[in-house]
């Protein structure tokens, strides 16, 4: 079977010419016989969007069938998976599918771009995905690149956080700091320090810059919470720096107005140079 490339997307891996099981492009399968993906790279299914995607399955129907491959007398989801989950709990006896014969490698690959291009994938579980492509089928950072679609430094800051102590990671999952907040972390040599800090992101709130500033040296805590409150000129662009600063992972200064004005952004090494291209052109350096 030829591989497609997923960074395509996920239409591209599902072929109108396919033939599949029955001679047909989708079948309709008992619901009771599909099983969850075990590879699924999404930890955590939001209840609430579950029950309102059940409430429009009843009212619409299933408007895209799920994508599944023969497992053990089953079926296995591959992609597809809170539409299964809402189906059940529309009362669904039957769910359309399409089912291909896909290795291990290829049900996590096409789970991890569509769970991707929902763009609501919690980062340690996107960091997780792209350690078991790593880990289980022996991926290169590059590789694992072309197949999501991201560019390789994106891969290698996303699976740095796995460095990270526990109960940092859970932080990260739970929203209560930003990836944004976490790289700079990284740069502490040890886990003490990094939990130490943390505590104090934690504790006062402070900002992706805040953080930047007190690894370098520049201010401590106390400081930071004191030039947090008199940082409030210009919320307008106070609100884009932060945007700015976690996106690009670094320092972002923009001075002026809303109308005119200038930004600049730090690096301190080549590949953090290197690494921000790629994140402004879309493009390897």
């Amino acid at each position: 079977m030829q591989r497609k490339g997923l960074g395509k997307g996920l239409s591209a891996l599902i072929p109108e010419t396919s033939v599949l099981l029955g001679g047909r492009t989708i079948v309709n399968v008992d619901i009771n016989k599909l099983v969850p993906n075990p590879r699924q790279p999404r930890s955590d299914f939001n209840s609430e969007t579950i029950a309102e995607l059940a409430e429009s399955i009843k009212a619409q129907g299933i408007a895209q069938p799920i994508l599944t491959r023969p497992r053990n007398g089953k079926y296995e989801i591959v992609a597809g998976e809170r539409r299964w989950r809402a189906a059940k709990k529309a009362g669904l006896t039957l769910i359309p599918a399409i089912i291909k014969d896909l290795t291990d490698e290829e049900s996590l690959e096409i789970a991890l771009v569509e769970n991707l291009q929902r763009e609501d994938l919690n980062p340690m579980d996107e960091a997780e995905a792209y350690n078991k492509l790593a880990s289980e089928f022996h991926l290169t950072q590059n590789e694992i690149s072309k197949k999501v679609g991201k560019n390789r430094s994106t891969v290698a800051n996303m699976m740095r956080l796995l460095d990270l102590p526990h109960e940092i990671q859970v932080s990260i999952r739970r929203d209560q700091i930003t990836v944004g907040h976490a790289r700079p972390l990284l740069s502490l040599e040890s886990n003490d320090a990094r939990t130490s800090l943390w505590k104090e992101i934690i504790k006062n709130d402070l900002t992706v810059r805040d953080v930047e500033q007190i690894i370098r040296g520049g201010r401590s805590p106390k400081d930071a919470k004191i030039r947090k409150r008199k940082h409030t000129k210009n919320t307008e662009l106070n609100d884009l720096t932060e945007l700015l600063t976690t996106h690009l992972g670094t320092k972002v200064r923009v001075h002026g107005s809303s109308k005119k004005g200038k930004i600049e952004i730090e690096y301190f090494s080549q590949e953090d140079l290197e690494r921000l291209i790629e994140i402004l052109t879309g493009a390897s350096t």
